[in-house]
């Protein structure tokens, strides 16, 4: 595992003050959505190295393996970097539930109204 990320990778990345970069997890075969976590150069690196996806805890201020603890692993097919540099697309084989809910992804409990839909045509 290494934590240092590819110099020309690092340069493109445009992150929050807080050093991160928003990461999409979805899920390869399907193109589900599955969660948002966050990443910074090490935790990217990680990930590149390890082909486990590492995020950045911003609640608990730590790294943390998705599944290590809950054994709902994402394991990642590949990286993508949005054309801006300030979002990771994370395509991964997600064992288990994304969510730390339970549920397979982070986006199926609250679908919110669409108001003045009909004037959308």
């Amino acid at each position: 595992m290494t934590d240092q990320l590819d110099p020309a990778v690092a340069a493109r990345l445009k992150r929050t003050s807080d050093g991160l970069v928003p990461a999409v997890a979805q899920q390869h075969d399907t193109g589900e959505v599955l969660m948002l976590g966050w990443m910074d150069d090490t935790a990217l690196a990680r990930t590149l190295s390890t082909g486990r996806a590492t995020y950045w805890s911003r609640s608990r201020g730590e790294y943390w393996v998705k599944g290590d603890t809950s054994g709902h692993v994402q394991h990642v097919v590949e990286v993508r970097l949005d054309c801006d540099g300030d979002t990771l697309l994370v395509k991964v084989d997600q064992v288990g539930a994304a969510c730390h809910t339970g549920e397979h992804t982070c986006f199926d409990a609250d679908l919110l109204p669409l108001t003045g839909a009909a004037d959308r045509g």
